[in-house]
């Protein structure tokens, strides 16, 4: 089978299973080993001196680990390619995040924050509706580009080998890539190659957002936003998902108790968010997929 044709069944297996809870409370996630994997290097490497060079071994070693574990699966043919990438993609746990937000909401102010603390990390507790929904909505478009079209796109270019580099450097940057005091130069390697990993797929999610919402005239505009995002890469989705919906994100917010005045994207948009708009958010995610698929299926015929 060719790897367009196994990404087509990856694709759609995640998009009905998801996660499984009885199985990841059974075995271990693959993303959790990987997790472990680099904080096992943080907690030995990270200290003393030359700590950019250990970050840039560690990352080497990390590239060239999964490397060898994806080509080793690939001998086993296309039906454990097809599971573990599969596994490792995360549209419908996306939606279900997202839409759990939009959920809380109507349940009250209190649940809404809730639900959302668990897929941002910024300050949460004095959010009113609309920061709520906004974050919602930011997470979503930059996570479809993080948690799907990004590993489908690597999956495509490399099969499973590419698609486990992309997943082991994209986890060891949301570990080690911030820029804090502790991590500035371990993770500094990470961070990097995590933003080269990014720079066409995130362009790619908001060329499909576009497509699937008629906003190609929009083109410009779209780049023009996503350059005011602090991140070279998750503004783009999140700019076009901003116009998706018709409404303004990003904007001030509050990391560990600091208030952070970033430009808004899409200013024109409405800033008066609610649940509904996390609805619309979750419709935008299942319509750009879909437009990703049919990409895919047709890679597959050719």
């Amino acid at each position: 089978m060719s790897t367009a044709g196994v990404l087509v069944g990856a694709l759609l297996l995640d998009a009905v299973f998801g996660e499984p809870r009885w199985l990841w409370q059974r075995l271990p996630h693959p993303a959790v080993l990987m997790g472990k994997a680099i904080g096992r290097a943080d907690h030995e490497f990270n200290d003393g001196i030359n700590r950019k060079a250990k970050g840039i071994i560690v990352v080497i070693g990390l590239v060239l680990a999964a490397w060898v574990l994806g080509a080793f699966i690939g001998l086993f043919g296309w039906l454990p390619q097809m599971l573990l990438a599969a596994v490792l993609l995360a549209q419908r746990s996306l939606v279900e995040h997202v839409q759990a937000v939009g959920d809380g909401l109507r349940v009250s102010l209190g649940d809404g924050r809730m639900m959302v603390s668990r897929i941002v990390s910024r300050d949460t507790k004095n959010m009113d509706q609309s920061a709520v929904a906004r974050s919602a909505i930011e997470s979503g478009a930059e996570n479809l580009s993080d948690g799907v079209i990004a590993p489908a796109f690597w999956f495509l270019i490399a099969g499973l080998p590419g698609l486990l580099i992309y997943k082991i450097v994209n986890t060891a940057d949301s570990m080690i890539g911030y820029k804090t005091e502790r991590h500035k130069d371990f993770g500094w390697a990470a961070a990097r190659l995590d933003d080269v990993l990014n720079w066409v797929p995130a362009r790619l999610t908001a060329l499909l957002i576009a497509a699937t919402h008629a906003l190609m005239a929009q083109w410009r505009a779209i780049k023009a936003d996503a350059k005011l995002h602090r991140s070279p890469n998750a503004g783009w989705p999140e700019s076009a998902m901003a116009r998706a919906l018709e409404v303004a994100v990003a904007g001030p917010r509050s990391y560990d108790g600091v208030l952070q005045d970033f430009p808004y994207v899409n200013l024109q948009g409405r800033k008066e968010l609610k649940a509904d708009d996390v609805d619309a958010c979750c419709r935008a995610l299942w319509l750009t997929w879909a437009a990703g698929l049919a990409v895919v299926v047709v890679l597959a015929i050719l």
